[in-house]
């Protein structure tokens, strides 16, 4: 007991709570979407189970020194790397995926190792940033930046699972340009996509295409490629400012509203005004995130933090563009939010990382501020 008191002391209480709010929405409008027979129950447990042990997790990881866990890496990279190339040998899909991102385990599990491998990829890239910031913009170290992101990049293409990894595009993106990269690199990466854009478009699918184009006009296809995001916008409109409460069965469906589309959902149970809040409590989540990144002593710690903003608000941004259809579907999760227990950890895992740093990076400077 004197440990856990101990590890709640010197830990960010604020960032647990605003964590654990978001958490105990979800697992309310899953609930409410299993007691409507919309979804089966076991999702709403498997939620929940996955929320408590990610907060476990999450303080478990706090009270290790994240410099110790970054030294470790030798040891759980590879891990995830295998387990990600097992899905091309006994991946499954999971719901309306596209992808065979999934390993079976027993009782009806699940995991979805790309998720994991994001953690990792924040941690060693954090790690490679450190050790060359003060040289970052060599050609030589430019290229090995490069590199290392690059083969989980194409590992994850190869998977099938694209919204995963511009994920991954999105962490290197942010984490590359918080070290200071030159401005030069910049304007050519800039000038490069644009001349490459064709090019990309071109070697899209006519489905992808499709999700790209509906966006603009989702009425247009209502029945089709667009019904998802078509309902999505409607579900969000019927909640009007108030929303429609828990004691109304009338509500808009909306395919994957426990997973993608769950934002589309709370916005027609809570209204607007629950959908502002929780647009707030998100924004709190990445400033305090931030703060953390700015208060650090040291530079691993501050990538750490950067990395786990990068992920998070990524995913945020990504998701709740799709259910505005301001962006397509690419199946990309709300955190905290959206079912899924492998999301669920992976993220909490991400907030124990953060947490870590504000314990071991010069306390008193945080007492000192009182952040």
């Amino acid at each position: 007991m004197k440990n856990i008191s101990r590890v709640f002391k010197r830990t960010d209480i604020l960032l647990l709570f605003i964590c654990v709010t978001i958490s105990a929405i979800s697992i309310f409008l899953l609930y409410l979407m299993s007691s409507s027979l919309f979804i089966n129950k076991r999702l709403f447990i498997v939620q929940l189970i996955a929320s408590i042990l990610g907060l476990l997790f999450a303080i478990l990881i706090s009270s290790v020194d994240y410099h110790t866990i970054s030294k470790l890496w030798k040891f759980y990279v590879p891990i995830s790397v295998i387990l990600v190339i097992l899905t091309f040998f006994i991946g499954t899909q999971r719901g309306n995926a596209d992808d065979k991102a999934w390993i079976m385990l027993p009782l009806g599990l699940s995991i979805q190792p790309a998720e994991f491998l994001k953690i990792c990829f924040i941690i060693t890239f954090s790690l490679h940033l450190s050790l060359v910031k003060n040289n970052i913009n060599t050609l030589k170290n430019i290229s090995l930046l490069l590199l290392h992101a690059i083969v989980p990049i194409i590992l994850i293409h190869l998977q099938g699972d694209d919204g995963t990894c511009l994920m991954f595009i999105m962490i290197f993106i942010v984490m590359l340009f918080s070290a200071g990269i030159s401005w030069k690199y910049i304007i050519i990466s800039i000038i490069s996509v644009l001349l490459l854009s064709p090019c990309v478009w071109y070697l899209l699918n006519e489905d992808q295409r499709n999700r790209i184009l509906i966006m603009f006009h989702p009425e247009s296809d209502q029945y089709g490629i667009g019904y998802q995001q078509f309902r999505g916008l409607i579900s969000i409109g019927n909640g009007g400012f108030v929303g429609q409460g828990i004691a109304n069965n009338n509500y808009e469906l909306v395919p994957e509203m426990q997973n993608d589309f769950i934002f589309s959902f709370s916005s027609q149970i809570l209204g607007y005004a629950g959908s502002i809040l929780i647009l707030l409590l998100f924004l709190i989540l990445f400033l305090r995130i931030l703060l953390i990144s700015l208060k650090c002593n040291d530079l691993l710690g501050k990538f750490i933090c950067i990395g786990v903003f990068a992920m998070l608000a990524s995913q945020t941004i990504f998701n709740i563009g799709m259910n505005l259809s301001i962006l397509p579907v690419i199946g990309i999760t709300l955190p905290l939010m959206s079912s899924g227990g492998s999301s669920i950890i992976t993220t909490y895992l991400g907030i124990g990382l953060v947490l870590s740093v504000y314990t071991y990076n010069n306390n008193t400077l945080f007492y000192k501020y009182k952040i």
